[in-house]
């Protein structure tokens, strides 16, 4: 039978686990992985020990032994210990810990009404750079413990974190703003950033699930004035994180215009999630610079702020 004759959810009707696989992988735009930044994260031990510990949350696997399998949607609840074997004197080793299912209607003899088909499973001795698992089986890999020869104890400093979220939340908005009057000129050469005095910046809420955020400003048109100015323009996104600076090299005189783009992609810390942080532009004089630089109501400043969730 090639078509599910009766699609979820019809009343009176009964579906099949494969018909729910299926509906997980639709669900999942075929992809698989934890479900957010925090999910099944491993770490060491609170108290570091033979192995390490994987965080709650939930994920998706993609069914590996057979093209129409679907996905499987697991979730663990609460922080799971799970043992590591100890290195000999010989030489180090990498073992891969993984969420791993296994259906027995596709492999294995495990009976679903009493043993574990979902499991967190170490493939010892992998290669010291796998990022994947290297058979193939059922499973999405969660990190890599590179483990130094002659060592039981398992510290943050061996874990290589593996995961990928499965469809990454993202969030892009973009924001204008038209001075209503000439800044204050910014000069000199000793490399100081100051503010566009008239320009205030943009509030953004940041969300409490954002950990990079790619940002890219135009500013046009910018307003040169008496000799050649030479500096750079860079932006702030609140206290700590810093938008790449781009050099300002003006070769003229008198009163003149002109137009620069730049732009970063900056980790945001943990205490910005969930604030308000306050983007600006800024500019500096560099040596050998005898000309300023402002902006007026004239020029626009225009900034695009994606937002990225990856695993944190």
């Amino acid at each position: 039978m090639a078509l599910f004759p009766r699609p979820i959810l019809v009343n009176g009707a009964t579906h099949s686990a494969q018909q729910f696989r299926m509906l997980v992988r639709d669900l999942a735009n075929g992809a698989e992985g934890i479900t957010q930044g925090d999910d099944l994260k491993i770490t060491q031990r609170s108290t570091p020990g033979a192995g390490v510990s994987v965080a709650d949350g939930s994920g998706v696997v993609r069914g590996r032994a057979n093209t129409f399998q679907g996905a499987y949607a697991a979730c663990n609840i609460g922080s799971v210990n799970v043992d590591i074997a100890a290195t000999g004197s010989g030489a180090g080793r990498s073992d891969m810990v993984i969420l791993r299912v296994e259906d027995p209607e596709y492999e294995g003899t495990l009976n679903p009404a009493t043993d574990q088909i979902a499991y967190f499973q170490v493939l010892s001795g992998v290669s010291s750079s796998a990022t994947a698992i290297p058979d193939g089986r059922t499973g999405i890999p969660l990190a890599r413990i590179d483990i130094p020869a002659s060592t039981s104890t398992i510290t943050n400093a061996m874990i290589t974190d593996l995961r990928k979220v499965a469809n990454p939340r993202r969030f892009f908005q973009q924001e204008i703003q038209s001075p209503a009057s000439l800044s204050t000129d910014i000069s000199g050469t000793s490399g100081t950033f100051s503010n566009f005095s008239t320009a205030s910046g943009w509030s953004i809420a940041v969300p409490d699930w954002a950990t990079r955020a790619i940002i890219k400003i135009d500013v046009g048109q910018l307003r040169y004035n008496t000799a050649a100015y030479f500096g750079q323009i860079r932006a702030t996104f609140g206290a700590s994180l810093t938008v790449q600076p781009v050099n300002l090299d003006d070769n003229q005189t008198g009163t003149r215009r002109g137009t620069v783009v730049f732009g970063d992609t900056l980790t945001i810390p943990a205490a910005y999630r969930g604030t308000t942080q306050t983007l600006r532009v800024q500019a500096c004089g560099l040596s050998p610079n005898p000309g300023k630089v402002g902006v007026d109501s004239s020029t626009t400043l225009i900034a695009g702020i994606q937002f990225i969730e990856a695993p944190r």
